[in-house]
């Protein structure tokens, strides 16, 4: 349990203005490894939203398409990194959503407005093609994993791909807070959304790059190990 987790996120690039807006929130910077200054306009005190903040900031700013998984004996990182490149390089129908910001149970993140068939192609294909290399969940980490109210498919999806929310329980998301008291939705909504406004492009995200994460440890939080760009074709 304390060797390296992997896992394939989206993660904008470090330049564009969405990611400088989410990893400011969460006052971390995957991509550097280094903390980052929560904003000082946020509406909170700084220990109230570092509060807020504080189990996502452990995986930085981002959408998970495989979720964090150990490798199985005998796959190295080096064979990882290799079939993550292949994977990459496959064609595919490009994507491109348009970004809102929603809650969704009890935490807020950025989401799609509308369901996208190739996004949800390119999650389901992330889960199938790394899991030959997953090694399997160990009784407590499964017991994490299993969420109150699951359904039969989900945990049959936990047991079968290590995850439960998967295939036609995926939802893209990056989120933005951890879970939060119903009365306070609506205003941190109302806050975060203020922000999400000023920021360039924010009508189209483009799904172009991939990101392969490695977390250390488990007190170690996951960073960027390599990025990589989606080879798209119209004719998929």
């Amino acid at each position: 349990m304390d060797g390296p987790r992997y896992a394939v996120y989206f993660v904008p690039p470090a330049c564009s203005d969405l990611y400088r807006f989410g990893a400011r929130l969460l006052g971390y910077d995957c991509y550097s490894g280094e903390d980052l200054g929560h904003p000082p306009d946020i509406g909170l005190d700084a220990p109230a939203w570092e509060e807020l903040t504080h189990e996502p900031r452990q995986y930085g700013f981002h959408a998970t398409l495989k979720a964090p998984f150990r490798l199985l004996s005998p796959f190295s990182e080096t064979d990882l990194v290799a079939e993550f490149d292949r994977f990459a390089a496959l064609p595919r129908v490009p994507v491109a959503v348009e970004p809102a910001i929603r809650s969704i149970e009890q935490f807020i993140a950025i989401v799609p407005k509308s369901t996208s068939a190739a996004l949800d192609r390119l999650a389901a294909d992330c889960v199938t093609a790394f899991d030959r290399m997953r090694s399997p969940l160990t009784p407590q980490e499964r017991h994490k994993r299993i969420v109150a109210g699951a359904s039969a498919r989900q945990i049959e999806n936990l047991d079968r791909w290590g995850y439960p929310f998967v295939f036609e329980d995926f939802r893209f998301h990056m989120t933005l807070t951890g879970a939060l008291n119903a009365g306070r939705h609506v205003s941190i909504i109302a806050l975060l959304q203020s922000r999400f406004e000023r920021i360039d492009g924010r009508r189209s995200l483009p799904i172009t790059h991939i990101a392969l994460v490695r977390q250390e440890n488990p007190a170690a939080r996951f960073r960027v190990l390599r990025r990589a760009k989606l080879t798209t074709s119209d004719d998929c």
